[in-house]
């Protein structure tokens, strides 16, 4: 089955109302089967472009994943990426800033990691935290020493701060591709439930995780602002449907493959007289002369 992803796209200056946007779709494959032929094509297609993308040697891929607390993040990015080559592909989770960082504008402990051209870098959170966790918990704020009383100013300030930076890498060959996890509250009462239910995986619940589920319907306000905000032809934001982690787990793939395709990339051309020189070294190893 085709999978058409210009529908999870948020196209710019989109408004964005979440409650319009599903959690749930069709699957886009038949059954159990079927989705791991199709994630295992994804995959080795992916490999495969990973591989032109670091010869080719003039983009960089940026792959951003914003989500609430188990809609899949972690999942998507390793049975997605499982077939790249970790040379050439770095996965960045931003927890708590350092003293350092917080001495810094948002977007610097961020930009120190960004992919080099020929690389996949990917943010498991990000930069968005910066204008999503603050907006919902603004008391944050005094960490960072923003001055109080700014209101609204600050989070357009900090919109328009991300999208100018995100123009800005386009400009210079880095490529980004974001991904909200669209994830159903229903849905995380029942993943919730299995991480307590099952000793294995008990070590993925806190108490914190509860805690913020409180503010669900602020967190999907502060994301429809986001979305709305700073979703660009250069660096577009996905609302991907998270309740199946299966189709989730495709639909990202295929905007990833889509992504790279899209940019032309090609193995570097060998001149003539590189050829030349090559067949006379062929010659000296095949002779024994070397």
């Amino acid at each position: 089955m085709k999978i058409k992803t210009k529908h999870f796209r948020v196209d710019e200056g989109e408004d964005v109302d979440l409650d319009k946007w599903p959690t749930r779709v069709d699957p886009v494959y038949d059954s159990k089967d079927d989705y791991k032929t199709m994630l295992a094509e994804h995959v080795d297609r992916l490999a495969e472009l990973q591989d032109v993308l670091y010869a080719d040697n003039r983009y960089a891929l940026l792959v951003i994943f914003q989500a609430m607390d188990a809609a899949g993040k972690d999942g998507a990015i390793k049975h997605v990426m499982s077939g790249v080559n970790p040379q050439g592909c770095r996965v960045y989770s931003f927890k708590h800033p350092s003293a350092e960082e917080l001495d810094h504008d948002f977007l610097w402990r961020s930009a120190r990691v960004l992919p080099e051209r020929g690389n996949i870098g990917i943010f498991n959170r990000s930069y968005y935290e910066e204008v999503l966790i603050l907006r919902v918990h603004p008391a944050l704020l005094r960490a960072e020493g923003v001055p109080d009383g700014q209101g609204e100013t600050l989070w357009e300030g900090r919109y328009r701060s991300i999208v100018e930076m995100e123009k800005h890498l386009h400009r210079n060959g880095t490529r980004i591709v974001k991904f909200f996890l669209h994830l159903s509250k229903k849905e995380q009462t029942r993943r919730f439930l299995a991480r307590i239910d099952d000793p294995a995986k008990n070590w993925k619940f806190n108490e914190g995780d509860i805690e913020e589920r409180g503010y669900w319907k602020k967190y999907m306000r502060a994301y429809e602002k986001c979305l709305t905000a700073t979703s660009s032809k250069q660096a577009p934001w996905y609302v991907v449907p998270a309740d199946d982690k299966q189709n989730a787990r495709l639909i990202v793939s295929k905007v990833i493959l889509e992504t790279l395709e899209d940019l032309g990339l090609a193995y570097p051309t060998t001149s003539d007289e590189h050829r030349a020189a090559l067949a006379k070294i062929r010659e000296q190893l095949v002779s024994g002369e070397a």
